[in-house]
Formats: C-alpha cells, sequence, structure tokens
C-alpha cells in the first residue's frame, strides 16, 4: 500500500508588504517608489472604471463585463514582470489593467462592452491573445504561442491568467501537462479570488494549495499573496526568468478576494456573508500600496486627489472614444470566418441586409 504525499499540507502565501504597508522581516522592496506610483496609478483606473462601468450597466447604457475590484494587486504586480516588446499575454475577461499596461487602449476594452468587436480587436503590434469567457479554453492556446516562440527561437515568455475556477476544467490540465512536457516559456497565474461565481474554493478542490497541482506537470507552483503589489511582482520575475531560461512554466497561485460582482448578472450577497466581504476589505490592495508611499513620503492627500482627477478623466475621455467608434453592422456576421465568402452565405448576406449580394 503506498504512502500519502507528505507535501499535502497547506503553504503560507509568500508576503512581501503587510495590509498595514509596513515590509514584512528581512524583505526588501522589489519596485522603486516611482516604479509603485505608476502601479498604483494602474490600480486606481482600473478600480475607477469598474465603478464607472457597473453605474452605466445599470442605467442600461452599457454591456456586461467582469470588475476586477480587489484584484489589481495581483494583475499590476504580474504585468510589470512582462516586457511587451517581445512578451505575450493571454487573458480570461477579468485583466484590465495588465490589459491596458501591456499595450490595449483603454477605449477597446470599453467598445468589448459595447458589442462593438472589430474596434475592440486587439492593435497590431500587441502581443496579446483576445478577452474570452469559456473557463480555461485560452490556457492550451497560451501553450502553443508558448511552444512556437521556442520553435522560432525567440526570448518571448507567455503569461497566462485564469481564475481559481477555470482550474477545474479540462483545458487547464491539457494546457499544464502539455507544457511541462514541452518546458513551454508559459507563466500560468491563477487568481484565486475564493469564488468561481457562487461556488467556493472549498467545493472545487481538496488541494490544500492550487498551486501544489504543478508538481504533477513537472514545475514548480508558488503561493502569493494576490493582494500584496511587491509580492506578486517578485514572484512573477522569477517565473519568467525561469521560462525566459528554457527551464519550464511555473504555476502561480495568487490568493486575492473579488470585492465586486463577478459580472453584470450576478449578486454576491446571495453567497457571501457580509463579514467575510468586510474583512477583505481591509486588505484591499490599492489601501495597502498607498500606505506603503505614505510610509515613504512618496503619497500625500494632494497627490490622492491629483492622481484620483487624472484616472477619472482617463476612463471618461475613454468611454466617450468607445461609444463614437463605428457599432458592428448585420452584415459583420459574415466576415472574419473565410477568405472568402462562399455562394451560399453570400446569398443569405445579401437577403439579410439587403446589399443585393448574391
Amino acid at each position: 500500500m503506498g504512502r500519502l504525499c507528505p507535501d499535502l499540507v497547506a503553504v503560507e502565501p509568500f508576503q512581501v508588504l503587510s495590509p498595514d504597508g509596513t515590509l514584512q522581516p528581512g524583505e526588501e522592496p522589489t519596485l522603486s517608489p516611482d516604479e509603485v506610483v505608476t502601479a498604483l496609478r494602474l490600480m486606481l483606473l482600473s478600480r475607477r472604471f469598474d465603478e464607472r462601468a457597473t453605474a452605466m450597466n445599470r442605467q442600461g447604457r452599457f454591456g456586461g463585463f467582469a470588475p476586477a475590484s480587489g484584484q489589481e494587486g495581483c494583475l499590476v504586480g504580474s504585468a510589470l514582470a512582462l516586457d511587451p516588446g517581445r512578451d505575450w499575454m493571454v487573458p480570461q475577461y477579468r485583466e484590465l489593467p495588465a490589459l491596458v499596461h501591456h499595450g490595449y487602449p483603454l477605449e477597446r476594452l470599453a467598445a468589448f462592452s459595447l458589442g462593438k468587436a472589430d474596434a475592440a480587436r486587439v492593435p497590431d503590434g500587441v502581443r496579446m491573445l483576445p478577452l474570452q469567457f469559456s473557463l480555461a479554453a485560452q490556457l492550451p492556446h497560451a501553450v502553443g504561442v508558448a511552444w512556437g516562440l521556442s520553435l522560432l527561437g525567440q526570448p518571448g515568455v507567455v503569461l497566462a491568467y485564469c481564475g481559481e475556477g477555470a482550474t477545474s476544467e479540462g483545458d487547464f490540465h491539457e494546457a499544464c501537462n502539455l507544457a511541462g512536457v514541452l518546458r513551454a516559456p508559459v507563466v500560468f497565474l491563477v487568481q484565486d479570488n475564493g469564488w468561481a461565481i457562487s461556488t467556493p474554493r472549498s467545493r472545487q478542490s481538496a488541494a490544500p494549495n492550487l498551486a501544489a497541482r504543478a508538481l504533477g506537470y513537472g514545475f514548480e507552483g508558488v503561493v502569493v499573496d494576490g493582494n500584496d503589489l511587491l509580492a506578486v511582482y517578485a514572484v512573477t520575475c522569477d517565473a519568467v526568468r525561469t521560462a525566459r531560461s528554457g527551464a519550464g512554466p511555473t504555476l502561480i497561485e495568487a490568493q486575492t478576494f473579488r470585492l465586486a460582482d463577478h459580472n453584470m448578472t450576478d449578486d454576491p450577497r446571495r453567497y457571501r456573508r457580509r463579514e467575510d466581504v468586510d474583512a477583505a476589505r481591509l486588505r484591499d490592495p490599492i489601501t495597502r500600496v498607498q500606505r506603503y508611499l505614505r510610509s515613504l513620503g512618496s503619497w500625500t492627500e494632494e497627490d490622492e486627489r491629483a492622481m484620483a482627477d487624472s484616472v477619472t478623466g482617463d476612463v471618461e475621455r475613454a468611454l466617450e472614444a468607445a461609444f463614437a467608434l463605428p457599432a458592428q453592422r448585420p452584415s459583420d456576421l459574415f466576415e472574419h470566418v473565410r477568405a472568402a465568402v462562399p455562394s451560399g452565405p453570400l446569398r443569405h448576406r445579401g437577403e439579410i441586409v439587403g446589399d443585393g449580394a448574391v
């Protein structure tokens, strides 16, 4: 009879910055004060967009989207570890500040929620795959991109995002297994926010940490405090260096908490306890960074007001630009599938839009 694996114990997440904004004993800052201010701006931009887009959705003026509120630390910290000029980002659907940092314009993200698919396309030259909503379906593609980079001898690394709910999907297993076999230059970052919509983490897996699954795929797993910008940046930098050196993938479990709704059709008050949400707000990644900067003398109330005005202006301009972008036409349904539309669909297009096509 075999033995139980002795490693099946919970691991405390790596942390550099405590919730009160102080450095953990023995830890050094992984970003300069100016870099932290830059990161904070991305985090505040994302939070402001969530607030504005949610209000507009409630008014019937904006489509569905997934807020990133509460998860900005793991998104920005990981994105800063990439080189946008050579590395790829593969998102799920809750990664707004990471995508903006990597080169995806905010107005195009807004256009996505307005149903303007052509306007929302990833710009040429931005190394990123599109948003998608089928859990974990992007992960095999991320491994494919990483494998392609290896075959071409290019130094790029792929950072693939997903939530903890995606780790229950077959695509997650298949992607991790293939990545391990190929030693592909890919980093899997799992945003463990505690809930796959209304399903708690405890009902998804008996594993003490999701990062422990990496051992079965033949590579390293790391658990990090996902609300700690500095810690996420540090572990992602390590993972990117590992991948770039040819040593293979890393699975990062960033333990965080979704402060907002899962999406615009969700009411988390029906399944989450108020006291749990209140406790999570005490670990807000934005507040933690602001406290840290204040302790350095690099953040004042005047700075806070100025940045709030600045990001609000950016969000308003992006939304205005998104509404001005061209809407989809009925005939677009027939585009972007084949180089030449066959005669049957071409005839149907003419019948639907009355453009005379036969």
